[in-house]
């Protein structure tokens, strides 16, 4: 499928969420969606460049709810579902409590970059096999497993891989049967931001660059 198929794709209804529920030890706990890396702070960068792909956006998190909403106020919020910051996958099995689409694109909230027609190539990742409930991005070779399209019906399988205590992505996904979307981006430092160290290597580079 080339660019201009892309641009007219038609694709069920699918709404976001951003992945935002962690702790940020390592950024010693700011909150990671409310910083600059680039020219915007994270929540307007993510909101513009996918806005118009989605039905709804919703933000996964366990606080700043009020300022998310003030910023962009048609947002929505929801919480885990169990306390403990059990990580994205207990993030994506909440979600299927609140949102009304059927399929769910996955951001995480310290991703540097989102490729052009993601949410179009995802999909037509995901219609390569009837059987397969989740397609995931991976950018110069590399799977960014929260950065993903999941579907109503991988529920039962993340409930039973939570139910184990597994909170593995990687491993969940291979349950569900998972295809990727491959991208290409030359000019990549960092994928995601993990630390306050990598933000400031992130931000010279793309100065020097």
């Amino acid at each position: 499928m080339n660019v201009k198929d892309l641009q007219h794709c038609i694709y069920p209804a699918t709404d976001l969420v951003i992945l935002a529920g962690g702790q940020a030890r390592r950024m010693n706990g700011i909150n990671k969606l409310l910083q600059k890396f680039d020219d915007e702070i994270q929540l307007i960068k993510i909101h513009h460049q996918l806005k118009n792909n989605v039905s709804q956006v919703w933000v996964n998190s366990h606080r700043d709810d009020s300022i998310y909403q003030k910023i962009i106020p048609s947002l929505h919020c929801y919480q885990d579902d169990e306390n403990g910051f059990l990580g994205p996958l207990m993030g994506m099995k909440s979600a299927w409590s609140y949102v009304q689409s059927d399929y769910v694109l996955f951001v995480p909230c310290d991703v540097t970059y989102i490729p052009l027609h993601v949410v179009a190539k995802l999909h037509q990742a995901l219609a390569k096999n009837p059987i397969s409930e989740v397609a995931y991005v991976v950018i110069n070779q590399t799977a960014l497993y929260p950065f993903c399209l999941l579907k109503r019906s991988s529920l039962p399988t993340l409930l039973d891989q939570l139910g184990q205590k597994q909170r593995s992505l990687k491993q969940c996904f291979k349950y569900l049967h998972a295809q990727v979307a491959c991208f290409k981006n030359n000019a990549l430092f960092f994928h995601s931001i993990n630390s306050l160290d990598e933000l400031q290597q992130y931000q010279q580079l793309k100065f020097l660059h």
